[in-house]
């Protein structure tokens, strides 16, 4: 939920942000700064956030090993407290600084976040609620986002005073989860696999299975663990030169920027001045943002209920082919509302439009598509990959936007169509559906793609992952 909200906590105070900016300059150094670097500090401020994120996901692997699920969380949250702080103080020590390093520290927080949260979730969660638990982190983004814009209303916290408040009040529900958190157990997969602990393993099936009998689930990860000990860990390096996985590192090179870079970081970043140039009055632009978020909230949820049912490629295609529409639409009704003035309802209509394509398919499919085209030997490294790949790409959306619609208008989001449509094709001619799948029924989808011959699929070690989906679990 924190990723979200500070993906759109910018949105709403932005001016104030730029004001103080220019304020402190003023007095600091006697010297009035350019709207044109204005527009460089603020997008300094909002794209950091995803490089912090990029260093949060290089740190995962690492800390999810030595501290476990649960306490890479808890130790995580300190993190949130000290951005907290730096950007709630910054405008009494006149410290811009304090914004941008804020921003930065809350973004490794959620680069970590992003990551451990799902793999917690599917670890602690039945088989058959596996897949279902997976897309519920994307609702719970859905739900920061909007959280954060009706707090930016001018009525609540959206005023001039306030905006410090505004972007530290991620420090509130960190302190609910440090007080519930810990009372959790581990992740049971950690304890038994690759901790050894099973007493702590019963312990922890026993809290989330009060009544159940999970002695079967025991007996599994058991057998899960002497399978996994002849596979070698595959480093990113090693993934990106492994032949038999060419093709699904292309895929989540392609899923990934393309959730990134498909527009919906602009839509969440700079809403407020997207609706401000197609024509909405300033009045009615905050409460209009508010009714896309909470439209993205049951798009969300809508993805969430359907993904089991429909499978992962249609919502894929779905998702993407309707984004593409809509930016396209934006560029149309942006150029001739003008002339006709009902074009910029069109244009807000785009603007959702955008935002629920992707909150039913691309903003939560492509994390579960990295962890099924993969075994568990290459999936650390493809998440690396996954995760680098994805905040690079928000951090570049993020930066460059602001000047690439200042140099290009409405046409700038016929680039996001291209790139739309260029992902929805690439789905459907190259990714297969992988809803019901094993892993050696998806590594034989791709097989003749990487030209594997089908013995070399068939080896000893390729047989042991075969009795593991795609989530990591043996199959009964």
């Amino acid at each position: 939920m924190l990723y979200g909200y500070n993906l759109a906590v910018v949105n709403s105070p932005a001016q104030y942000i730029k004001d103080f900016y220019n304020e402190t300059m003023v007095e600091r150094y006697d010297w009035i700064p350019g709207e044109e670097l204005l527009t460089v500090f603020y997008s300094l401020t909002v794209s950091i956030f995803a490089i912090g994120g990029m260093t949060g996901a290089l740190l995962v692997g690492r800390l999810v090993t030595k501290y476990g699920r649960k306490g890479t969380l808890v130790r995580a949250s300190v993190l949130v407290f000290i951005g907290g702080a730096l950007m709630g103080f910054s405008r009494r020590c006149r410290m811009p600084a304090m914004v941008i390093a804020g921003r930065f520290i809350t973004g490794v927080h959620s680069g970590i976040s992003l990551s451990v949260v799902p793999m917690y979730l599917g670890e602690i969660a039945p088989k058959n609620l596996r897949g279902f638990l997976s897309l519920v982190p994307s609702i719970h983004i859905c739900v920061g986002v909007f959280i954060a814009q009706v707090l930016g209303l001018s009525e609540l916290l959206g005023k001039e005073e306030y905006w410090p408040l505004l972007l530290s009040l991620v420090v509130f529900p960190t302190t609910v989860q440090l007080m519930l958190l810990p009372w959790f157990p581990e992740s049971p997969r950690y304890l038994l696999i690759e901790k050894g602990n099973v007493s702590a393993t019963n312990a922890a099936l026993k809290w989330y299975r009060p009544k159940g009998n999970f002695q079967g689930e025991v007996d599994e990860m058991q057998e899960e663990q002497r399978s996994l000990s002849s596979v070698q860990t595959v480093s990113v390096w090693g993934l990106l030169r492994d032949r038999c996985v060419r093709w699904q590192v292309i895929t989540i090179v392609v899923v990934n920027i393309g959730m990134q870079l498909s527009g919906i970081d602009a839509i969440w970043f700079y809403t407020n001045d997207i609706f401000k140039n197609a024509g909405i009055p300033e009045p009615h632009i905050q409460y209009t943002t508010v009714a896309t978020g909470a439209i993205e909230v049951v798009s969300g949820m809508l993805g969430c209920f359907t993904i089991e049912r429909l499978g992962r490629r249609p919502l894929m295609i779905g998702g993407f082919l309707f984004m593409g529409f809509c930016c396209s639409g934006i560029t149309v009704s942006v150029i001739l509302q003008a002339e006709l003035p009902f074009m910029r309802y069109i244009s807000v209509g785009c603007v959702v439009g955008i935002i629920a394509g992707f909150c039913i398919g691309p903003g939560g499919v492509p994390f579960l598509i990295t962890a099924e085209l993969f075994k568990q030997s290459h999936r650390p490294a493809a998440y690396t990959v996954a995760g680098c790949l994805n905040w690079l790409s928000n951090f570049t959306i993020g930066f460059v936007f602001p000047f690439l619609e200042n140099s290009t208008g409405p046409y700038c989001y016929l680039i996001f169509c291209v790139i739309c449509l260029g992902v929805a094709v690439y789905t459907i001619f190259v990714i297969p559906e992988t809803k019901n799948k094993t892993f050696m029924e998806i590594s034989q989808m791709f097989a003749a793609k990487n030209n594997i011959p089908e013995e070399e699929l068939t080896s000893k070690a390729h047989l042991k992952m075969a009795l593991m989906n795609g989530y990591g679990t043996l199959v009964e």
